[in-house]
Order: structure tokens, then sequence, then C-alpha cells
């Protein structure tokens, strides 16, 4: 079997020098910007949401956005309902850096498959969609033991 999950981290790190070098967010890491996208697209999550939404661990999301808020991209407000939870929400400085996020996204995805045919980008698509639910049902079963 080839290295899927070496191969997949070599394009991850990639993109994330990518990135890097064309948001020009300095005080971004590269691994922020998944945040960025996420807490744009659905603002009020919870930490535990988040962790959720981004396959990560409650101590890296409450990590993540700790130094988010502490450099004013992130507002966390007491989530009414439950006081012992935050929701937390973009600020207007995550709001302006999110298009260029998406923009370099967008670009490296472009640039990355153009010489894939589309046939061979829907067939990839459905097996890695397979492979991730695959990855995620592991990961629940692994929780239970």
């Amino acid at each position: 079997m080839p290295g899927i999950m070496k191969t997949l981290n070599n394009i991850s790190r990639c993109q994330a020098m990518y990135r890097k070098k064309t948001i020009a967010a300095e005080d971004l890491c590269p691994n922020h910007y998944a945040f960025v996208l996420a807490v744009c697209r659905r603002p009020g999550l919870s930490q535990e949401e988040l962790a959720g939404e981004l396959c990560l661990d409650k101590s890296t999301v409450a990590r993540a956005v700790a130094y988010l808020e502490k450099h004013s991209y992130i507002i966390r407000i007491l989530n009414e309902k439950d006081r012992r939870q935050y929701l937390v929400h973009p600020s207007e400085k995550m709001l302006n850096v999110c298009p260029k996020v998406q923009l370099a996204n967008r670009e490296w995805n472009e640039r990355l498959t153009e010489d894939v045919s589309p046939e061979e980008m829907d067939v990839f698509c459905r097996v890695l969609s397979k492979m991730e639910q695959s990855a995620k049902r592991i990961t629940k079963e692994s929780e239970v033991k």
C-alpha cells in the first residue's frame, strides 16, 4: 500500500507554506487558517463543536482559541443557555482575513489539480471522502474503548 498519510501530510505542509507566503498575516500560524474558515463559516460554535468540526482535541482548540482571542481574531461570548460554555465569534479582523484565506485555498486547489482530469478528480474525491468517514469512525471507536 502506498504511503497515503505521508503523501497527504506532505501536501498539507506544502499548502501551509504556500498560505503563509500568500496570506501575509504575521500573527497567524498555518494551523490557525482552519479556525478562520470554520469560525467565519459557522459563527457562534462552542469550543467543543469547533473541536468536532476540525477533528482536533479540546486542549488544542482551547490553546488556539486563546491565541486567536489574544490577537483580536475572535470574540468569545458566554452561552446564555449553558453558562459553563463560551461561543466563538469572528472579530472584524478575522472577517477581513477570511477572504484572503479562501482565495489562497482556491488558488492552491486550482494549481494543485491543474494536471488532473475532471474524471480523476471525481474518483479521487469520492475515495478521499470514504477514507475521511472511515477515519472518523475509527476515531470514535477508539474513544469508546
